[in-house]
């Protein structure tokens, strides 16, 4: 009588090891990204608070530089789209955090339009929102793929629309446009956490896996950030 595994039972145990290494490897990435994200938040929100309550906002303010630092972020990923291929872990996890701080930098002025309960209740709210989306988007069955290029159009109309209304100053208008931009990058971070998950699994993990990480905690900390700032034009005090 054979006590030995049959060859059925060793294939079958070497493929639920295989699924459970997977599970687990994709498990640490997205844990990993979460991470990075929410330290992203940390630095952006200490680099705010420190430029807003510090000689360095006036500083800003009188020399002008201001408008470099609010432009700096949209300069940055231009450069680093190019670029990305090129740099190294290292050079990409650098930029990530430089990113952070700078995109804290040029949302100071938030302190000095709305009050501080507005900004703590936006905050939570816009938490909640990211997360709730985030969930959907990891959970889902539903491939969100169709959704991206509806949702970078999306992306390009709220910016030609916020162009325009520079000149019109509708208050309608931006009402409108606060509403789209909180759904459209509340869609945009349902589909860039399933799109962490896909290319994952097409990467097999390893060093390629964690470049593409940092790129999408980036996009999710864009995201975030824009949930942000079109919630308190829509629910946020003014002082």
């Amino acid at each position: 009588m054979s006590t030995g595994w049959s060859n059925e039972n060793q294939a079958a145990y070497s493929q639920t090891a295989a699924g459970v290494s997977f599970d687990e490897g994709l498990r640490k990435h997205m844990l990993r990204l979460y991470n990075m994200v929410g330290g992203g938040i940390a630095v952006a929100g200490f680099a705010a608070i420190a430029t807003a309550y510090t000689p360095l906002f006036g500083m800003l303010q009188a020399s002008g530089l201001n408008w470099v630092v609010a432009f700096a972020p949209l300069i940055m990923l231009f450069v680093v789209s190019f670029r990305m291929h090129k740099m190294s872990l290292s050079g990409l996890h650098a930029f990530y955090w430089s990113f952070t701080a700078i995109m804290g930098v040029s949302l100071a002025y938030v302190f000095y339009v709305y009050t501080g309960e507005s900004l703590a209740r936006v905050f939570f709210i816009t938490a909640a929102t990211f997360a709730g989306a985030s969930l959907v988007g990891y959970t889902t069955k539903k491939n969100l793929a169709s959704m991206g290029g509806f949702l970078i159009m999306g992306v390009i109309g709220l910016i030609i629309a916020s162009v325009v209304n520079i000149f019109m100053a509708s208050s309608a208008l931006q009402f409108a446009i606060s509403v789209i931009g909180v759904l459209v990058f509340t869609g945009l971070t349902a589909y860039d956490t399933q799109n962490q998950k896909q290319l994952y699994v097409a990467t097999g993990g390893g060093e390629m896996a964690q470049r593409m990480g940092i790129m999408g905690a980036l996009s999710l900390f864009i995201n975030f950030v824009n949930i942000f700032q079109f919630l308190l034009m829509l629910l946020g005090n003014r002082e």
